[in-house]
């Protein structure tokens, strides 16, 4: 189970993540929702030890996350693997290289530098591609791919880390509905079918909504909603989102109200 207890970021006088008290259950989707500078993205940062917690303390196994250092904080990274919004491939390697650079944790440097991966590790990037219909697409570029494709390669680098959790920050925020749709099935699937704890930062409350088990919504770096999907109404939107809360619900517009003029021509 991950735990965190009065996790908080500060940055000189404000507050990024404020006191998060949370617990997190093996096997769980959870969806991190909220607007734009809620502290979603540094949380889910000082998670994976990205950022440094002000205070506070995470507990993963009884292991005191935020105490580690040197290699047993780069194994703590490889358990907790992030997958970004930008997807930061290389993109002048090719895509199977890409995914291989998640087992560096596991890997002597000589090896990546060289690029003498084992056989297991080859076997390994090679099943996870596949997994994602990505294997025909492993001696491309990574630049040559679609945004999509490219967010899927990042899924599979950080599942041949073989973590425990995949933070996943605002994964589909630049794909078109098609991508966004196979990016979070390949998450999804990463959950059920592997057993992975997702921690997925959303802006979309339908995608939330759709894929998640679990909600936790910040405001002003502090959490405001924790519950389950279908206990989040348009009350609680409008406490996370105010005036956003129709958009980031994907519901149409109001109609425009016509001035009188145009009424009395109807």
């Amino acid at each position: 189970m991950l735990i965190v207890e009065d996790l908080t970021r500060r940055y000189g006088n404000r507050h990024a993540v404020d006191r998060i008290s949370l617990q997190i259950e093996p096997g769980s989707f959870v969806g991190v929702i909220g607007r734009s500078g809620a502290g979603k993205s540094t949380f889910l940062r000082l998670l994976n030890r990205l950022a440094e917690p002000t205070d506070g303390r995470i507990l993963f196994e009884g292991v005191d996350v935020t105490r580690l250092r040197g290699q047993a904080l780069r194994r703590w990274r490889a358990r907790c693997a992030m997958v970004f919004q930008q997807f930061n491939l290389v993109g002048r390697l090719d895509v199977l290289t890409n995914v291989l650079m998640g087992r560096l944790s596991s890997a002597p440097g000589y090896r990546s530098l060289l690029k003498l991966w084992s056989a297991e590790d080859r076997a390994l990037a090679l099943a996870v591609l596949e997994s994602f219909d990505m294997g025909q697409f492993a001696a491309s570029r990574a630049d040559e791919l679609s945004g999509g494709q490219q967010q899927r390669v990042a899924i599979a680098r950080a599942l041949v880390q073989e973590p425990d959790i995949i933070l996943a920050d605002e994964p589909v925020a630049s794909l078109d509905p098609r991508n966004t749709k196979l990016v979070m099935d390949a998450l999804a699937d990463a959950n059920k079918r592997l057993g992975i704890t997702v921690l997925c930062n959303l802006h979309s409350l339908d995608l939330a909504r759709a894929y998640c088990d679990r909600l936790i919504g910040l405001a002003d770096g502090r959490v405001v909603f924790d519950g389950r999907a279908f206990d989040l109404t348009e009350d609680v939107a409008q406490r996370l989102y105010g005036l956003e809360a129709g958009e980031v619900m994907d519901r149409p517009p109001p109609p425009r109200m016509r001035a009188p003029s145009e009424a009395a021509f109807a």
